[in-house]
């Protein structure tokens, strides 16, 4: 925390940066989460799925910290925006939970049968995009966070971070489906998911902020 107050118009500036960039982020996510579960189903790509599902996710908590962001805005009471915020953090952190069960199930699933899947070049496209553009719009996020002083940008603008990780892990699923044909790299890659998605959810649950 700084100990000095910013320039006020310095914190309206990015304030109104930080409104824009939440409000890309859940555009993105929305189309996001169509490719990649239209992508994930026709291939039978639980990874991919699991990531389309997840952008919906990154998509409501967005959409909370935007309503938050404007109830602060139009000066909203404290214990109010408190409130709200606790609710839908712990909504999120089951939605987490619920998420994290599909794919242990679903991969699980898959690795038992030993079914293979199919190539997916959307999956593959659009995990790369997201690992470029998510780390860029975070770091917007954190910058703005640290300018107006607010938490709750920081902690949505990890969460933001977090889904490069995810990308990553799509990623490298996919490819090695398609370049070596290892059948077992997609429920693989999608288990991996599953320790994060814990971690956020019971955070949520318990109403905690995520560590650095």
């Amino acid at each position: 925390m700084q100990d000095t107050k910013p320039d006020p118009a310095l914190t309206r500036k990015w304030t109104r940066i930080s409104l824009w960039l939440v409000a890309a982020t859940m555009a993105y996510n929305v189309l996001e989460g169509v490719l990649a579960l239209w992508a994930g189903l026709r291939a039978g790509s639980i990874a991919l799925v699991g990531f389309g599902l997840d952008s919906y996710i990154e998509c409501a908590a967005a959409a909370a910290l935007f309503w938050r962001l404007g109830v602060e805005a139009r000066g909203g009471h404290p214990e109010t925006i408190e409130r709200s915020e606790r609710l839908v953090h712990r909504f999120v952190g089951g939605t987490f939970l619920v998420l994290a069960l599909y794919v242990v199930i679903q991969a699980g699933w898959t690795l038992w049968r030993q079914e293979p899947v199919g190539e997916s070049l959307i999956g593959i496209i659009l995990a790369g995009v997201s690992l470029v553009v998510m780390p860029l719009v975070s770091w917007g996020k954190l910058h703005a966070a640290k300018v107006i002083g607010s938490e709750a940008l920081r902690a949505e603008a990890k969460e933001t971070l977090a889904c490069s990780y995810l990308s990553f892990t799509l990623l490298l699923g996919l490819v090695a489906n398609a370049v070596a044909g290892w059948w077992w790299a997609d429920p693989i890659a999608a288990l991996l998911m599953v320790p994060w998605l814990i971690k956020e959810g019971l955070e949520g649950l318990r109403g905690e902020e995520g560590s650095d």
